[in-house]
């Protein structure tokens, strides 16, 4: 495992500036409907919830809210500093999690896949720690209209540009108030990223989108199948 992380640089910053002007709960202040998409895709629940990026653990009193117990890992020291008091937490490679296999009846990966150059080994992953029956709960920045190749300065007229097709990881953005000009980003194009689930063995089972006009946000929920008798 690498001894430093591309969020450790900004740590600080994300905790103190992007997301205490980005804390979701309703309405005008969650435009993107995490809170709506996190509640309506993991839904109420016990047991443990398995988060993978967990970062700075924003989301582990939602998760609680449901009747699970959250738990998380992360690559980033930098981030799990702020994560303390949130959620129990360990700094581990989500492509290599120190977790039983078939032990954990939820995952989730919230906002992070973009962030995962390996995600087709991160969802292999996530899938052996899971239960028979067990969900998987994935939102993340919509891949058909965000990205280096997606100018969403007129959110009215977002403008697709050269590049979807293409998966990649860029610094690109139309923004300088975001993360993706400060650490990159991984680019997988829908079909791509659909594809990811299937192959870890998962079982698609809902789509929802946030964010208008135009989405910005894709979430799925996909079940690990029981093995056949």
């Amino acid at each position: 495992m690498a001894s430093t992380a591309a969020y450790d640089e900004i740590a600080d910053w994300y905790e103190e500036e992007f997301i205490a002007g980005q804390r979701y709960g309703s309405g005008r202040d969650d435009p993107l409907d995490l809170d709506g998409l996190l509640r309506g895709m993991l839904g109420e629940g016990e047991g443990t919830c398995l988060e993978i990026g967990c970062g700075t653990g924003i989301h582990a009193a939602r998760v609680r809210s449901l009747g699970r117990t959250p738990v998380g890992v992360d690559l980033s020291g930098g981030m799990l500093r702020h994560a303390r008091g949130r959620l129990p937490a360990a700094r581990a490679d989500a492509a290599r999690l120190p977790v039983l296999d078939a032990s954990v009846p939820a995952v989730l990966a919230m906002m992070v896949h973009t962030d995962m150059p390996r995600y087709p080994a991160v969802l292999a992953e996530a899938a052996r720690v899971l239960r028979p029956g067990g969900v998987l709960v994935h939102i993340g920045v919509h891949p058909c209209f965000c990205g280096g190749f997606a100018d969403r300065g007129d959110p009215d007229a977002v403008v697709i540009g050269p590049g979807y097709l293409d998966g990649h990881w860029t610094k690109a953005s139309w923004t300088d108030r975001g993360v993706r000009d400060k650490v990159g980003a991984t680019h997988l194009p829908l079909p791509e990223l659909l594809g990811v689930f299937t192959a870890a063995g998962l079982v698609l089972s809902r789509f929802a989108e946030g964010g208008r006009p135009t989405p910005a946000v894709l979430a799925v929920r996909a079940v690990k199948p029981h093995r056949a008798r």
